[in-house]
């Protein structure tokens, strides 16, 4: 497919066009200093993600979920002896995660404005609705967008609906994202290109190996690279 056949490029936000993993590493920092008596941290760290593993299927992914993992935990490490002030404690460091400042990625900004205009740009997003609506209107690159999807998961399914809706079907669109799990390896088994771009901070659930057999299989070191890759298509 040369790169003139390329009609729609979906892009993930939390960090892959913002700052997002950082702030959850520092609340789940606050959260162990918080039980420092009752055990290790390595051991509250693990006992968080555990729960984190269990409740996705109940309450998503994002904010909500994650605060509720964090009083889940407490109430265990501390065999149901957690006061009431602690439990209002974690509900404060969670509803901290709701303010963070939005801060863009390198080369996010021209990258999409010189994107805008030539192919139908969707963002697509999984995690808390009122969260991820704050954040894109306070990154301002909410105009650069033709529509947004914030979905409860990243599938090959959720894809093909999304780059038929919005587009000219999956075989002529593209997804760019930091996560290998929900980004990429969905997005070309709906048989799109996926195109990975790192970040130095990724939670360890979306960490899955690439497919680098895969002939749609991309990968840049920042979104800078993305207008090179997409020329080279052609």
């Amino acid at each position: 497919m040369s790169a003139h056949h390329l009609t729609t490029i979906g892009f993930d936000a939390d960090d892959t066009l913002w700052q997002n993993e950082q702030f959850y590493r520092l609340t789940e920092g606050e959260f162990v200093k918080m039980f420092g008596d009752y055990a290790e941290g390595e051991h509250i760290a693990s006992r968080l993600l555990e729960a984190e593993k269990r409740n996705l299927q109940h309450y998503g992914f994002g904010i909500k979920g994650f605060t509720l993992s964090m009083i889940e935990t407490a109430i265990e490490i501390t065999e149901g002896k957690v006061p009431a002030s602690t439990i209002g404690d974690i509900l404060d460091i969670g509803r901290s995660l709701l303010s963070h400042p939005v801060e863009t990625l390198p080369h996010v900004e021209e990258t999409l404005a010189a994107l805008a205009g030539k192919y139908m740009l969707v963002l697509i997003t999984k995690g808390d609705l009122f969260d991820q609506e704050r954040k894109l209107a306070q990154s301002g690159l909410g105009e650069l967008f033709d529509a947004v999807e914030i979905v409860s998961d990243k599938t090959a399914v959720t894809y093909r609906r999304i780059f038929a809706e919005t587009g000219d079907g999956p075989e002529r669109a593209m997804m760019v994202g930091n996560s290998l799990k929900s980004d990429v390896v969905p997005a070309i088994a709906a048989g799109s290109y996926g195109v990975f771009v790192p970040h130095e901070l990724t939670w360890v659930l979306e960490h899955v190996e690439p497919p680098r057999e895969a002939p749609r299989f991309r990968e840049i070191s920042h979104l800078g690279e993305l207008l090179p890759l997409i020329a080279s298509l052609d």
